[in-house]
This record gives C-alpha cells, sequence and structure tokens, in this order.
C-alpha cells in the first residue's frame, strides 16, 4: 500500500523542515514541500502535521536469541520479540552471542535474524562469540563473510576474563581473513569487540593499527562501562576508528548520556561515534574474585531513552539522532538505510514535537508496525 504523510517536521537526520513524505512498497519515493497533487490507488494520507520524522532507529548490538547463562543454564537470556524493537522505534539489527557459544550457536542468530526480517524488520549478524578460535557457519570466517549475505563482521571479546587473551598476531591473522574476505564480498567487514573491564585492549589494538592494519575493521563496543576506558576510547577515535557507546548496559556514569557528552566535549569526530543497546544479553555482576553475584536480562529500550535525553538536556536533534541512524549505517556499509532520503528503505519513526520526544507511530521496510502507540503487527508467536 502507497502512503503520503502529509506536512511532518523532517529529520533525515539533518533537519529539513516541514515537508511531505511518499512511500512506494518498502521505498521512500519522493519528500516534497507538496505532493498533494500525488494521486495512486488505495494511497493512504497520514496526516503528521505537529510530529518528527526520524529514520528508523538502527540497533548494531543486540543479543537476538538471547545471551546470559553465566549462572547456569537457567540464567540464560529470552529470545527477542519483533514488538519489543517495534515499540522503541528500532527497525534494523545485528545479532550477535555472547559468553554463551554452546547452546547459543552462529546458525540460531542467523535463522532468527532472517525471522525478523521475515516478520517486517531488517536483520544482519556478527559470527562467532566471544572466544578465539572463531565459531563460524562455514567452518571459517572467510567462508562466512563470503558467502552469508548476513554476515557483516565477527565477534570477539578483548580485556574480559571470559575471552581467550589472544596476542596481537593472532588478531592480526582474523583481521586479514575478515578484510581479504569482505573485500572479495563487497563489505566492509569488521572485528566487532566487546570490551570488558581488564585494561589494555585498546593498547593492543592500537599496537594493530600502528603496524598498519587499517582501522576502520576494528570495532570496540562497550567503550563507556569504565571511565578509564573511555578514555582510551577517545584517543582511539582520534586516530579514525568507530567507538560505541552502550546505551542500555553496563556503564561507569550516571546515564550513558554523560558519556556521550564527554566524547562531543572532547571533540571526537561526530560521524566516529554510535549507540547501541547490547539488548537481551547479560548483565551480570561478578566479584573481585570472579564469581557471579548478580544477573539481569537486558531490554532494548536504551536507544530511544539516551536519544530522548540527550534531546532533553538541550542537544539539537541533527547532533544526536545520528548515533543512532545515519553514522551506523554508515559504519556498517548499509547503503538505503540510516537516513530519510529518495530510494532509500522506508523505515520511519514518528515522535512528539514536544520535549519528551513520545514515539507515535513506525514504519519498517514501508509497512505501518506501530499506529498512534498501538502496535499493528507482533512476531510469530505474540499474541495481538
Amino acid at each position: 500500500m502507497p502512503y503520503l504523510i502529509k506536512g511532518a517536521n523532517v529529520f533525515t537526520p539533518k533537519f529539513l523542515g516541514k515537508k511531505d513524505v511518499l512511500i512506494l512498497e518498502e521505498k521512500i519515493a519522493a519528500i516534497e514541500d507538496d505532493l498533494s497533487q500525488v494521486s495512486l490507488p488505495n494511497l493512504e494520507v497520514i496526516e503528521a502535521k505537529g510530529l518528527n520524522l526520524t529514520p528508523g532507529f538502527m540497533d548494531q548490538h543486540v543479543h537476538i536469541t538471547g545471551g546470559g547463562g553465566e549462572g547456569g543454564p537457567e540464567t540464560r537470556c529470552p529470545e527477542l520479540q519483533l514488538s519489543e524493537l517495534i515499540l522503541c522505534g528500532t527497525t534494523s539489527v545485528v545479532g550477535v552471542l555472547g559468553t554463551d557459544g554452546l547452546s547459543r550457536t552462529p546458525s540460531s542468530v542467523l535463522t532468527k535474524s532472517r525471522a525478523l526480517k521475515r516478520e517486517g524488520i531488517s536483520a544482519w549478524m556478527h559470527t562467532s562469540s566471544y572466544l578465539l578460535p572463531p565459531q563460524t557457519l562455514t567452518g571459517s570466517v572467510k567462508g562466512d563473510l563470503y558467502c552469508v549475505p548476513e554476515v557483516l563482521g565477527v565477534k570477539i571479546a578483548l580485556g574480559d576474563h571470559r575471552s581467550s587473551f589472544p596476542t596481537a598476531e593472532k588478531l592480526l591473522e582474523v583481521l586479514t581473513d575478515i578484510r581479504v574476505s569482505a573485500m572479495l564480498a563487497g563489505k566492509i567487514g569488521f572485528l566487532h569487540i566487546h570490551l570488558g573491564d581488564v585494561p589494555g585492549a585498546f593498547n593492543l589494538l592500537e599496537e594493530i593499527v600502528d603496524r598498519g592494519f587499517p582501522i576502520k575493521h576494528i570495532r570496540p563496543m562497550h567503550v563507556a562501562r569504565k571511565k578509564w576506558l573511555l578514555q582510551d576510547a577517545i584517543g582511539f577515535a582520534r586516530k579514525g576508528g568507530f567507538i560505541d557507546v552502550t546505551s542500555g548496559g553496563i556503564c561507569d556514569f550516571s546515564s550513558p548520556a554523560d558519556a556521550v557528552e564527554i566524547l562531543f566535549d572532547e571533540k571526537v569526530p561526530p560521524h566516529l561515534l554510535t549507540m547501541s543497546t547490547d539488548g537481551h544479553g547479560s548483565k551480570p555482576r561478578f566479584n573481585e574474585n570472579g564469581e557471579l553475584i548478580g544477573l539481569r536480562c537486558g531490554g532494548v529500550s536504551g536507544n530511544l531513552d539516551i536519544v530522548r535525553e540527550l534531546i532533553g538536556r538541550g542537544h539539537a536533534p541533527e547532533k544526536i539522532l545520528p548515533l543512532v541512524t545515519s553514522n551506523v549505517a554508515d559504519a556498517l556499509g548499509l547503503g538505503g538505510k540510516g537516513k530519510i532520503s529518495a530510494g532509500f528503505d522506508a523505515d520511519i519513526c514518528f515522535f512528539d514535537t514536544d520535549c519528551d520526544w513520545k514515539l507515535r507511530s513506525v514504519f519498517a521496510r514501508g509497512k505501518q508496525h506501530l499506529s498512534e502507540g498501538k502496535l499493528l503487527k507482533k512476531g510469530t508467536f505474540e499474541e495481538l
């Protein structure tokens, strides 16, 4: 069904002002001051005067099959459901494994990502989990990146008591496989890095960069989990590397918004900053002996929560929205995503224009999933 959105305040994420937006099938067909002359069979007109229109949010770190398990089988986090994403404006996800690469596998993440796509959103994945050698779908990192369209990179943990504590040489072997196979597949290809609490991870990464390996393939996550880690991340970003603040996970600040403001204050290149939720991952707490003392399952609303918090603190929406839209799409090399632009996928969020930025409606790939706060579509085994 074609849709004509009338009179919305459009953020591409750059602010365009009041515009009409035409959606045909899965794509944005036109953005103009006035598209009233458009006449199409079954055209549905949506009056959006007084609403802000933004790209759908992109979350590049979600445990779509559930994370956890550090306290035994009963502590595995549950699988993600479609409606959880829609209710916080997320229309694109990248699935990852965590500590548990035994009961959850790359093949289960691939299957879940395909299921989410069939249910109406966009989904990709990273192969492997925390450990080396990498756990793969095809028997090799090169095979996964070259043969499986959904695979964008390889997951690993560094600076964590659950990691393999690899050397620079071991990481370079994996990174070389990523770079070469991604080049042949027409992807960017990168090492998606869970950062833990153990110092030294950025020293290792900077050694690799200093030896001549392109920094664009190295993607550290969770950089606000410790204040000293954020300072290391600032140095890495100044060399040209992307860094990601976890919006819904463990954070050494009162709020992840504080970490984002520090990055702004430190003049980190804004196009290198992204946020992700770590949704459906476990949030374990360990004592000084490495013993588990607490555990909870993380939600997927962190990106929406922190975007609203930062805008509420007075930051311009066009400064904050790229962290969960265009910056993510550019970082992942996903053309046609992350912007409201003609020819791009019709992934769109509608927000109130007041300071609360309440989410009202959501389109994913040209279909409406949320209308005035009411879900129109849920996952296969969710009840409407």
